[in-house]
């Protein structure tokens, strides 16, 4: 009877979802011409209303720890990924815009695509190996000195609860070559918001944000062993029934 009740909200989180997306896109463009903080702001109603929603329908509540840790400068965030959910959320709780390193397909999605091609992000051809970095790289430094932020997710892709993935040095490479700190984020959204899963489930994810990490005078492995170790053992904070489990089995 519980897994009907969660089937359920979670079918009508869907569709409001849908329905949220294929209103608000073609409303973000009609504010395509204002200055883009104005724009980001407007655009980034919809995360807001998407994560309200996920709270009063499917029971997703969420706790940030360690808010007092953004630093007033450009920076890189580099955070674990288990979930749609945190790349719905962090544009809602940090203080300046963020530009997300993504694979252009996404900029071909209906909807959601147009909405997202609005906004000065980086979409890369990863087909093009260092090409594609270097592309990172340009606009990258060009988006820090205008004082936004990047975020990226150096395991890659959305990694089960409780699994680590292979944490690529990507965003410490475009730390090191911009100057720019780095601020590593762990959180579990994957509990209750699981990839690939149709069915959400009622708890609190918590987003814990570490204190920034210099990039100077270290290189790119140096500091992404940091950022690595950081978020692995804040996960075993955060999750620590998951590990224990993990490390049991």
């Amino acid at each position: 009877m519980y897994r009907i009740f969660l089937f359920i909200r979670s079918l009508i989180f869907l569709l409001v979802m849908i329905t949220a997306t294929v209103i608000w896109a073609p409303v973000s463009m009609c504010f395509a011409f204002l200055p883009y903080v104005q724009r980001y702001k407007i655009t980034a109603m919809w995360n807001r209303f998407i994560i309200f929603a996920a709270r009063v329908i499917c029971g997703i509540e969420y706790e940030v720890r360690g808010k007092e840790n953004f630093p007033d400068s450009p920076a890189i965030l580099l955070a674990k990924h288990q979930s749609a959910w945190e790349t719905i959320f962090l544009m809602t709780v940090t203080p300046r815009p963020l530009v997300f390193v993504f694979k252009k397909e996404i900029l071909y999605l209906p909807f959601f695509g147009w909405a997202i091609a609005l906004l000065r992000m980086i979409p890369i051809d990863r087909s093009k190996g260092k090409d594609a970095f270097n592309h990172v790289v340009r606009h990258g430094t060009r988006r820090l000195a205008d004082g936004q932020w990047i975020v990226m997710f150096p395991e890659g892709t959305r990694i089960p609860v409780g699994k680590k993935g292979s944490y690529k040095m990507g965003g410490t490479r475009l730390a090191v070559a911009t100057k720019a700190p780095v601020i590593p984020v762990a959180l579990n959204s994957g509990e209750f918001w699981p990839k690939n899963s149709f069915i959400k489930h009622p708890g609190k994810v918590i987003v814990s944000i570490g204190k920034p990490i210099s990039s100077e005078g270290k290189d790119a492995g140096e500091l992404m062993q940091e950022v690595e170790s950081w978020i692995e053992s804040e996960m075993r904070v955060i999750s620590p029934d998951v590990y224990r489990d993990k490390a049991a089995a």
